[in-house]
């Protein structure tokens, strides 16, 4: 037993000094890469109401996974658009009466082409799917995070969507060797190819929060991060940080039709006050 938590204590401790080394380089590629951070110069209640009067409508896809949650949950509370559509595979259920009015489109992902009403009529929408190769493999994570996502994009743009706001991940490159970031820098690329008005592009490091699906590796990797993220802010960020960044961005009128916040952006952004 002596022997087994002599491993153990060894094994976190390397795991921590390989964690904090990723940290350093994470944290000198945040501070020189240039990216979009948006003035927070504003009165954000204002734009809000502003924004509320027009009754605007917007889509939610993966509404079910952890990030959409918690969108669904602040774009609700802050009481931003006259109508909120889910788009999914399946129908949710909600206890709380604040989710009644939701409209939900059930939709098979393989014959998105089918369902192209379900996408008409919107004037946002929000993207948020997305899987992992480890629960998935290579071909399906390909499926999901690029095919998925961009036939999703070109059925909401051709439905008279103007704001495309799109979950990606720190480091995303279309040139990466890395599937994972190569596919999100596709991704990012293609559907800002089909000329959006304005398309958002988030790219957070690793989100701390408490999955529902949730592997030992994960847990561990995520305790060690949090414990560190004091001293390398740029290495993760709070899930809730990006989905208040996200929320505050629609109000916000960006400088170019297209913009990329980075995880300082979206720290900055997410941890701002919204009233």
């Amino acid at each position: 037993m002596k022997l087994l938590m002599s491993i153990l204590g060894k094994a976190t401790g390397y795991l921590t000094l390989v964690v904090v080394l990723i940290a350093a380089v994470l944290h000198y590629l945040d501070y020189s890469e240039p990216g979009a951070l948006p003035s927070m110069a504003v009165n954000m209640e204002s734009l809000e109401e502003d924004f509320r009067q027009q009754n605007k409508s917007c889509f939610i896809l993966g509404a079910t996974g952890e990030t959409g949650r918690l969108l669904l949950k602040e774009l609700l509370d802050r009481n931003l658009f006259a109508k909120i559509t889910l788009i999914g595979r399946r129908e949710v259920t909600f206890e709380d009466k604040a989710y009644e009015k939701l409209i939900q489109e059930v939709v098979d992902f393989e014959k998105l082409e089918d369902h192209a009403p379900a996408f008409q009529g919107h004037d946002v929408g929000y993207c948020c799917l997305g899987t992992t190769k480890a629960k998935s493999g290579a071909e399906g994570f390909v499926r999901v995070d690029h095919d998925y996502v961009l036939k999703s994009a070109e059925l909401a743009k051709a439905g008279g969507c103007s704001q495309f706001h799109l979950e990606s991940s720190k480091g995303a490159d279309k040139g990466s060797s890395f599937l994972y970031l190569k596919v999100k820098g596709q991704v990012e690329a293609e559907i800002e190819a089909l000329g959006f008005d304005r398309l958002s592009i988030y790219r957070p490091a690793v989100l701390l929060v408490e999955r529902q699906e949730s592997r030992p590796g994960e847990w561990m990797a995520r305790k060690v991060l949090s414990s560190c993220s004091f001293m390398f802010p740029s290495m993760s960020v709070p899930i809730q940080a990006v989905t208040r960044a996200m929320v505050s961005n629609t109000v916000l009128k960006p400088e170019h039709p297209t913009e990329i916040l980075e995880n300082k952006a979206i720290q900055t952004l997410g941890a701002s006050p919204t009233k």
